[in-house]
């Protein structure tokens, strides 16, 4: 197999692990967490409607499959970039990566797949980690934060569409990442005029191209280059690449923000790690 495809999504994989900083230099420009993911996705979605022109027809014969993956697609993007701007980026990658461990759950509940003792080792690993990194025993005395919560919702929300993606192979992956991205727009734009909040647009010209930039550019790169590149080799080999993603948040946290880890987050992160890396041998 050429190298190509494992060179495109490890550089794909650093992309998304280094997503947290556009976000939160967004964010101190003045882009607030609800209305900076609606600017995002709406001029994604923009991008794209040229693109998938031709296959609209899909949007009539596939409507419950595409509205499944804008529902729980543009949720996840949602709350993984509330999570991001305002938490701790380590805490919230590592509990977002129990992605690998809802996909197994999903997978068996919903596509009857088969899951071995491996695989439940990894889902008990995983259920552990989760538990150490939100408090251990302490959680029930003190519940995790409002962003804990966004950052585990951002992960099972985000299996559960790939459950969808892996159920509809007949529809285009094109117009399900559209179908996503519309979700994000309407799901921000729900959140927004719930919330009451007014939405500034007077940033500059400098923070709008910021942003121009880091959705057209960096957004759709990562984005296609994830998947394209995972349709090019085997899945096992896939999933251990994206542990970049994980391996490169904390990284780039540790030190660009100077972010740790409390001694037993540590082994909860190393749990779900461990976990990962479980699922990710075992794939098919």
């Amino acid at each position: 197999m050429s190298a190509f495809p494992v060179a495109v999504l490890f550089v794909a994989s650093i992309l998304w692990g280094l997503t947290w900083l556009p976000l939160k230099y967004l964010n101190q420009l003045g882009f607030d967490g609800l209305p900076l993911t609606l600017f995002v996705y709406l001029l994604i979605f923009i991008i794209m409607i040229p693109w998938v022109w031709n296959q609209r027809h899909y949007v009539k014969t596939h409507w419950k499959v595409l509205i499944g993956v804008a529902l729980l697609g543009g949720g996840a993007q949602l709350a993984f970039n509330t999570a991001l701007i305002y938490g701790d980026v380590i805490r919230v990658m590592v509990l977002f990566y129990l992605v690998p461990i809802w996909g197994v759950l999903g997978g068996r509940i919903f596509l009857h797949e088969q899951v071995d003792n491996w695989r439940w080792l990894g889902v008990g690993l995983a259920i552990i980690g989760a538990f150490l990194i939100v408090g251990g025993f302490n959680a029930f005395i003190s519940p995790p934060s409002w962003i804990d919560v966004l950052a585990l919702l951002s992960g099972f929300l985000f299996a559960m569409n790939n459950v969808v993606f892996r159920a509809s192979q007949d529809v285009p992956v094109k117009i399900k990442l559209t179908s996503m991205f519309f979700g994000a727009v309407a799901l921000a734009g729900g959140a927004v005029l719930m919330s009451g909040d007014s939405v500034s647009v007077d940033q500059g010209w400098e923070a709008w191209g910021v942003l121009f930039l880091y959705a057209a550019v960096w957004m759709m790169i990562a984005n296609f280059a994830t998947q394209w590149a995972v349709t090019q080799m085997e899945t096992g080999r896939s999933s251990i690449i994206v542990i970049m993603e994980l391996v490169t948040a904390v990284v780039s946290a540790s030190l660009i923000l100077g972010e740790t880890m409390a001694p037993v987050e540590m082994v909860g992160g190393s749990f779900i790690l461990l976990a990962a890396l479980i699922e990710a041998s075992r794939a098919k």
